[in-house]
């Protein structure tokens, strides 16, 4: 049964779904699609054209599709796309798009710690964990079961491939590929996250496999477009490693090298 307690503000036109839970001085704003099972626990606000999935957690004083922070945006109607199972903890914020034509999404099994903040167009899969204070600027993509520490800061643009480890405190400006780890102010990778891997439940033979495609572009001494030829010369690759492959042959900012 859902149970709305007598502080909440509730939109005429908010969709709430089965089994809710809105605690104490929530504020829930016109447009806004909540799923069934979600729990809001006290003074979360949820704005704009804002649509939750199932099972979702929100704490306190978490904000939620509320509009840009992009001086380019002039109220246009935008979205806000927020998939099943999500943790959102105490005072994390996520930012409707500032165009329509790309919704900001959170995918599903994220995990989004106290104080961080998913700007404007931001995509993000699935299994992602951001740890405390985490700052996405706009137009960020994340992969999935991506890993990011706490008070480190990602530059608008920059695209973070699969299973990658990023260390706290770090700024992160270009690229980062697939299965990597690293860390710093700027950001540098230094290895892949085979400890991330196996707890994953990756191969030994996967790891090795990827740690080949790793060496060709982080320890040939070549650059990137001669780390490319190198690497479309092999036969027989894996998905894991077609997979790092491409996320630097499309990488529009470039990658983030040692």
């Amino acid at each position: 049964m859902t149970n709305i307690h007598s502080t909440a503000i509730i939109a005429p036109d908010a969709k709430i779904g089965k089994d809710v839970e809105i605690g104490p001085f929530c504020i829930i704003g016109n447009n806004v699609e909540i799923g069934d099972n979600c729990r809001l626990v006290s003074n979360v606000i949820v704005d704009g054209n804002t649509t939750i999935g199932k099972n979702n957690i929100f704490y306190h004083s978490s904000v939620i599709g509320t509009a840009p922070q992009d001086l380019k945006y002039r109220g246009e109607v935008t979205r806000l796309i927020i998939g099943d199972n999500n943790t959102v903890r105490e005072f994390a914020t996520i930012n409707r798009s500032a165009t329509m034509d790309e919704p900001t999404r959170v995918g599903n099994n994220n995990l989004l710690m106290t104080y961080s903040h998913i700007a404007h167009n931001c995509q993000l899969g699935n299994g992602i964990i951001l740890a405390n204070s985490v700052n996405l600027a706009g137009h960020i993509h994340i992969d999935d079961f991506v890993t990011i520490g706490g008070i480190t800061a990602v530059h608008q643009f920059v695209k973070i491939g699969k299973f990658a480890f990023i260390g706290g405190a770090s700024g992160v400006k270009k690229d980062v590929p697939p299965f990597t780890r690293g860390e710093g102010m700027p950001y540098i990778v230094s290895g892949l996250n085979s400890v991330g891997l196996q707890r994953r439940g990756f191969a030994e033979e996967i790891i090795r496999s990827v740690k080949q495609i790793y060496r060709i572009f982080y320890r040939s001494g070549l650059n990137t477009a001669q780390a490319l030829a190198e690497a479309d010369k092999l036969n027989d690759l894996n998905v894991e490693q077609k997979m790092f492959i491409e996320f630097v042959r499309n990488s529009e900012r470039g990658i983030t090298k040692d």
